[in-house]
């Protein structure tokens, strides 16, 4: 009998955890593939953009070619999933970016960067995920950023209590498109990644 080939879901391989999300996407039964030019992501069902700095990963995108082809297979409906630095490069609107700051766009939301501090505020906590199962996830924030503001189509799918006073949204979704301001995948917690492989299978048929 044949068997059923495993999705193919590249990780965006130019800066931040991309060994840490190869592994989470391999340990829930994704065939995982670094992504470095376009001729590797014309191989791929999917991307994970990993956290890191969100100014330089779009130079280093710039440089390698990237950007066209990313902004192009995300706008054709390509799913994606972009962890903390992630977000801020799937959004289509940057508060707090640095001068000039471009994205490649996609989910209808305003991120603001750095919402939650410098590298010194970083913290962690308990969030419910719509969408996961089996309680709340550990969520890692460092140098986190959160959703200012979605517009009709994107559904809020996790919001954390602000000491202030009031909730930061820090995790959506909008069609193929998953976003969460922290980092499951520093964790030992594959639920975030499970999600987003589903998303993928249901996105494939």
């Amino acid at each position: 009998m044949e068997s059923t080939p495993r999705i193919v879901i590249g990780v965006l391989a130019v800066q931040g955890d991309v060994v840490e999300h190869v592994r989470m996407l391999e340990d829930v039964g994704a065939h995982a593939v670094r992504v470095r030019r376009a001729a590797d992501l014309a191989n791929v069902d999917a991307l994970v953009i990993p956290g890191g700095e969100s100014t330089v990963m779009m130079r280093l995108i710039a440089q390698g070619d990237l950007l066209e082809p990313l902004r192009e297979r995300i706008a054709a409906g390509m799913p994606a999933y972009g962890s903390c630095a992630g977000m801020i490069l799937l959004a289509d609107r940057i508060l707090d970016g640095a001068a000039g700051q471009q994205t490649l766009g996609g989910l209808d939301v305003t991120v603001r960067r750095n919402a939650f501090g410098r590298q010194v505020a970083s913290f962690e906590a308990d969030v419910t995920v719509d969408g996961v199962d089996g309680g709340p996830v550990r969520a890692v924030f460092i140098r986190a950023p959160w959703v200012e503001e979605v517009d009709a189509g994107v559904e809020v799918l996790s919001s954390v209590a602000l000491p202030t006073g009031g909730e930061a949204v820090v995790a959506v979704r909008q069609g193929n498109l998953l976003a969460t301001s922290f980092h499951p995948e520093v964790t030992n917690d594959v639920r975030v990644h499970a999600l987003f492989v589903r998303m993928v299978g249901h996105a494939l048929g």
